[in-house]
C-alpha cells in the first residue's frame, strides 16, 4: 500500500518503482502532449493508469455551485437590508430580508442535498474546529439562519417587530462572513485552480455577493429607495472582475480552467452580465425597466462566477499540468536558491579565509 502523498511542494514519502509515475516521459506510453509547451519545458505527461493526479471533485455541481451563489447572495443581502432599515428606506429592506431567508435555506437544502443525509450536517455540529472553514463555515450558517428567518418573519406578519429588526441588523452583522466563508473553504483544497486563487478568491466571492445582492435589490425596490442597491451592484461588479483578473494574471497557466471550456465560457458570461448591469445601473437607474434588466443580469452574473469558479475547479483537478508543472518550477526555484546561497558563501570564505 503506497505511503507517499501528492503535495504543493511535491511527492513526500515517495518509494522509488513502487509509486505512480507521473511527469516527463520520453517514449509515448500512456502519456499526451502538454499544451504548455515552453512553460512545462516541453514535456510529455503520464498518470497512472492514464488517472489525474489528484483525487476528483465527487461534488455536484449543481448542489455546490448552487451553494457557494445562494449563500454569497443571502449574506450580501442581510447587509443591504441592514443598512435600507437603518436609513429609512422599508421598501428595500423588506424584499432583502425574504431574499436572505430563501437564499440561505436554498444555500442549507443544497448542501445537505449533497451532502446525502441530514445528519451528516448535523454531525459537524458536534465540534467546532477553528482551523476547518468548513467546521466554522457551519457555525456560521447555524448563527445566521435563524436571525435571517426572524427577521423574515416578523417583517412579513408584523410580529414582535423590534425583536425583528434586532435579529435583521444581528444577520447584517454576520453576513459579510457567510459571504466570505466558502472563498477559503474551496481554497483549502489541492484543487490547483482554486487553492492558488487563495489571495483573490474572498475579495471574487465578496464582490460576487454584493452584485447580486444589488441586483435583487434593483428588481424588487422602487427606484426612489434603490439606490444603495444601485451602489452594491457597481461596487461589487467592480471588485468582483478586478479581483479575477488579478487572480487569473498572478497564476499564470493555473488559470488556464477560468478562461478555457465550460469555465472559461462561465467566467466570460459573468463579466459580460456584470458589467452590462453594472452600466445599467449608472446610467438607467430611474427607469424601473432599466433597473429590473441590469439588476437581473447582475444577479446572472454572480451565479455564472460562482458555477464558473466550480467547473475551472473540475477541470483543473482532472489535468495532471496543473498539478506537475508547477510543482517542477518550485523544485527547480529551490535548487536555483540554494545554488546561490552555496556560491555566495564559496566566494565570501575565499575573500574572508579562516584564521585571518
Amino acid at each position: 500500500m503506497s505511503t507517499s502523498d501528492v503535495t504543493k511542494e511535491g511527492i513526500r514519502g515517495a518509494r522509488p518503482g513502487r509509486e505512480a509515475m507521473t511527469g516527463a516521459v520520453s517514449d509515448g506510453h500512456r502519456s499526451r502532449e502538454s499544451p504548455d509547451r515552453g512553460r512545462g519545458g516541453g514535456s510529455e505527461f503520464r498518470s497512472y493508469y492514464d488517472q489525474p493526479v489528484l483525487n476528483q471533485i465527487t461534488w455536484k455541481p449543481q448542489d455546490i455551485g448552487g451553494y457557494l451563489f445562494l449563500g454569497g447572495l443571502a449574506g450580501a443581502s442581510s447587509v443591504l437590508a441592514a443598512g435600507a432599515d437603518l436609513t429609512g428606506r422599508p421598501d428595500l429592506a423588506r424584499p432583502l430580508r425574504y431574499t436572505a431567508l430563501g437564499a440561505v435555506s436554498g444555500s442549507l437544502a443544497a448542501l445537505i442535498h449533497d451532502l446525502g443525509r441530514p445528519e451528516r450536517f448535523l454531525n459537524m455540529l458536534r465540534v467546532i474546529k477553528w482551523t476547518s472553514p468548513m467546521s466554522v463555515g457551519t457555525w456560521i450558517l447555524v448563527c445566521y439562519g435563524p436571525l435571517a428567518g426572524a427577521a423574515a418573519v416578523s417583517q412579513a406578519t408584523g410580529i414582535l417587530p423590534g425583536a425583528g429588526r434586532l435579529a435583521g441588523l444581528g444577520a447584517g452583522a454576520i453576513g459579510p462572513a457567510v459571504a466570505a466563508y466558502t472563498a477559503p473553504l474551496i481554497c483549502n483544497t489541492a484543487v490547483p485552480a482554486w487553492h492558488e486563487g487563495y489571495r483573490e478568491m474572498p475579495f471574487v466571492f465578496v464582490g460576487s455577493g454584493a452584485a447580486a445582492a444589488g441586483g435583487m435589490g434593483m428588481i424588487t425596490a422602487p427606484v426612489g429607495q434603490a439606490g444603495p442597491a444601485r451602489r452594491a451592484g457597481v461596487v461589487g461588479s467592480a471588485l468582483e472582475n478586478a479581483a479575477v483578473a488579478t487572480m487569473e494574471r498572478r497564476m499564470g497557466m493555473i488559470a488556464e480552467p477560468y478562461k478555457q471550456g465550460r469555465g472559461g465560457a462561465l467566467m466570460r458570461a459573468a463579466k459580460v452580465l456584470t458589467i452590462g448591469g453594472a452600466v445599467g445601473a449608472l446610467v438607467g437607474g430611474r427607469s424601473r425597466t432599466v433597473s429590473a434588466i441590469a439588476g437581473a443580469a447582475l444577479v446572472a452574473g454572480s451565479a455564472c462566477t460562482r458555477f464558473g469558479v466550480f467547473k475551472a475547479g473540475q477541470d483543473s483537478a482532472a489535468d495532471p499540468k496543473y498539478t506537475v508543472v508547477p510543482q517542477r518550477q518550485r523544485i527547480r526555484d529551490r535548487e536555483r536558491a540554494a545554488a546561490q546561497e552555496g556560491g555566495d558563501g564559496g566566494e565570501q570564505g575565499a575573500q574572508d579565509p579562516a584564521g585571518d
